[in-house]
């Protein structure tokens, strides 16, 4: 089950549907971030906010569960109109940031950070988180993905433009 985005390399927009495969733990606050915020994540610093969407549902299930048997999960889907977005697979993009493919795929982003507090990739992301990018699209890292499972990593969002994410939960099965 693939979404169809609307996403252009000309304006740097993203309009389409988004899934999250979360820890049913984090379910009650799908929009809140804090799990990346608390523990990091290979595109943002411990203290930054994140939302880590994937385009499809499958890539979503794939990068909650890259370790191990899967464990219960809670599957969201939301409706997003996302601007400025920075897109990883624009090589030339990529070198204006001082970054290319190869260090986004780094494995040892984990052990980077330990080692200097901070992951040359969430430094980047630090860099356009600054420089006013909302989010970034990026290819998923997880075990068995291909180049076309992209994920959208979000910075800044909210519940108007330019950054509109909205939960999807007609029936608020979320809040019982």
């Amino acid at each position: 089950m693939r979404s169809t985005p609307a996403f252009t390399l000309d304006d740097v927009q993203y309009r389409g549907k988004l899934y999250r495969a979360l820890n049913p733990v984090y379910a009650r606050e799908p929009l809140s971030g804090r799990g990346a915020e608390l523990y990091s994540g290979r595109f943002n610093p411990k203290g930054l906010p994140a939302l880590y969407a994937s385009l499809s549902v499958m890539t979503a299930l794939h990068e909650a569960h890259q370790v191990g048997n899967l464990q219960p999960t809670t599957l969201v889907s939301y409706d997003a109109e996302i601007d400025n977005v920075f897109d990883c697979r624009a090589d030339r993009a990529l070198t204006a940031e001082d970054m290319d493919a190869a260090a986004l795929a780094d494995d040892t982003w984990r052990d980077q950070m330990k080692a200097s507090g901070e992951a040359r990739t969430q430094a980047f992301a630090r860099r356009l988180f600054a420089g006013g990018y909302h989010g970034l699209l990026v290819r998923s890292f997880a075990p068995g993905a291909i180049a076309a499972d992209l994920n959208l990593v979000l910075w800044r969002w909210g519940d108007a433009a330019p950054a509109r994410l909205i939960l999807i939960d007609d029936e608020n099965r979320l809040s019982r």
